[in-house]
């Protein structure tokens, strides 16, 4: 099957696997306190270009999502998201079972309008019921969006300032942090540490085997949290298993090149589709490509490729998307190239 499913559906990358292999036999500490956890952590302070951000590695996306809102939460705050928001539909529930309510607007090109979240807080503030309601306290984007789409820094500093008015915190998924920050025009990732109060650089889908790095960007961790991780069961004992990859990953530029052949990978798959008549779902600058084929297309090409049945767009014809990531290939290109 060619495979253009997931960016996840594949190993990790051999500067990766080659550092575990090389550090296996060592005997470190644990719980993270490892050097090469530190050394790693280091690595992202310098990328960031900030000396007080706090990093932590945790394994997974949403137990990330769980466990960073709900540390950073009080007990009887909510997080602003949009419907489409992963931690909305995609969590199975994980923030509301931690006890925060999901505040949902609606998306614009599966992004939150800065315009709407103002709105919401200037309609909430003046509720003279508003003591009885979930205080909002944190607001939540992904960058890139679950529809691959991307914030302009514009966006996201309107975003940003909305928050400062209103005392909510703004905390960025970055599952696919390094896709987005490589088809982005006008975002580093110093930018985005300076105009956002935690973020997480995802590894788990842009060449680890496993593990996401938690980044509060001003000093700003909540007291405990390495507690707060062990009480969501998120402490990992072989704490060495993350730090060691994202060593390797932020070593020599390897996660931002790699994430740059992505791209590179998704603008050839796009002029393809374009080239041979498809129309896009919505135009995506990222790894994350959204076509509508017919559903006999669909019936054919499903016998040997591997994509996501994103949902019907009519009653003839499906919106699929095709992903690429870091392992996608010349020859995977072409053999799909080949029966399109």
């Amino acid at each position: 099957m060619i495979p253009f499913e997931s960016d996840y559906n594949n190993g990790a990358h051999p500067k990766v696997i080659q550092h575990l292999v090389e550090t296996n036999h060592e005997k470190t500490l644990t719980y993270g306190f490892d050097i090469y956890s530190e050394r790693a952590k280091e690595k992202i302070r310098q990328a960031c270009d900030s000396d007080e951000a706090q990093v932590y590695f945790l394994t997974g996306g949403t137990q990330t999502n769980a466990t960073v809102i709900d540390g950073m939460l009080r007990s009887y705050e909510a997080v602003i998201t949009i419907e489409t928001g992963h931690i909305a539909i995609h969590e199975a529930g994980a923030i509301e079972a931690s006890g925060h309510k999901v505040i949902a607007l609606q998306p614009h090109d599966g992004k939150l309008s800065a315009e709407d979240l103002a709105n919401y807080m200037a309609w909430f503030v003046n509720d003279e019921s508003r003591d009885h309601l979930a205080q909002p306290g944190m607001v939540y984007i992904s960058f890139p969006t679950e529809l691959g789409t991307i914030y302009t820094a514009q966006e996201i500093n309107d975003i940003f300032n909305v928050c400062r008015q209103y005392e909510l915190t703004l905390f960025i998924d970055g599952a696919r942090m390094g896709y987005g920050l490589a088809a982005s025009p006008d975002i580093t990732l110093p930018w985005l540490c300076r105009h956002c109060d935690a973020l997480y650089i995802g590894g788990t889908k842009v060449g680890a085997l496993c593990g996401e790095a938690v980044v509060f960007t001003h000093n700003n961790a909540p007291r405990q949290f390495f507690s707060i991780i062990k009480q969501h069961g998120a402490l990992l004992a072989k704490g060495r298993l993350t730090g060691v990859q994202f060593d390797a990953l932020f070593t020599d530029n390897l996660y931002f090149d790699i994430s740059r052949h992505a791209i590179d990978m998704a603008n050839r798959l796009k002029r393809m589709m374009a080239e041979k008549g498809y129309r896009f779902y919505i135009d995506s600058p990222t790894n994350q490509q959204f076509f509508i084929i017919s559903n006999d297309k669909v019936h054919e090409l499903e016998q040997q490729v591997q994509f996501t049945h994103w949902g019907p767009y009519d009653a003839d014809h499906m919106i699929c998307r095709f992903v690429t990531s870091w392992a996608t290939t010349e020859e995977d290109l072409q053999a799909l190239s080949a029966i399109v």
